[in-house]
């Protein structure tokens, strides 16, 4: 096998590999805006049963509560039953396993008072134990007034 079979044998390969992530990312794709219709789907059912339950429920409000669960039935029916989260439930990954949010309790630890440091070469702006400066910003030669 001459050097140019080699590389048309490797570029055959590379594109059907190509071929086969773009089709996985399509399949993604539709996946996540399959999701985000539910999700659509079951917002304005919540909504208009909200609205029902408050006694503020609009003249065609139950007959839309019917079209939307027949929409959620066909939903159901193409794509599988549809998962329903509480609203105040930790976020979760598809597996399952908790996902941490950014900002989670108990990533900041606790201290008694922030520690000051001077910067050097920053003209003795203090800086907080992290990293915004704080306190006064005028220069060292200058005298405060007291009233």
């Amino acid at each position: 096998m001459g050097f140019m079979d080699k590389v048309k044998a490797q570029a055959t390969v590379l594109a059907e590999k190509a071929q086969e992530g773009a089709k996985a990312g399509q399949a993604k794709i539709s996946e996540i805006q399959a999701k985000k219709h539910a999700d659509a789907l079951l917002l304005e059912f919540g909504g208009l049963m909200y609205t029902e339950q408050a006694g503020r429920a609009s003249a065609g409000a139950e007959a839309r509560v019917s079209e939307l669960i027949e929409e959620i039935r066909q939903f159901e029916a193409e794509h599988g039953p549809v998962a329903v989260t509480s609203a105040g439930a930790a976020p979760t990954a598809p597996d399952g396993s908790f996902v941490p949010s950014a900002t989670g309790a108990g990533d900041t630890p606790a201290t008694s008072a922030p520690t000051t440091t001077t910067v050097p070469g920053g003209g003795g702006i203090p800086q907080s134990s992290g990293g915004i400066p704080t306190g006064s910003y005028s220069s060292d030669t200058e005298q405060e007034e007291t009233s």
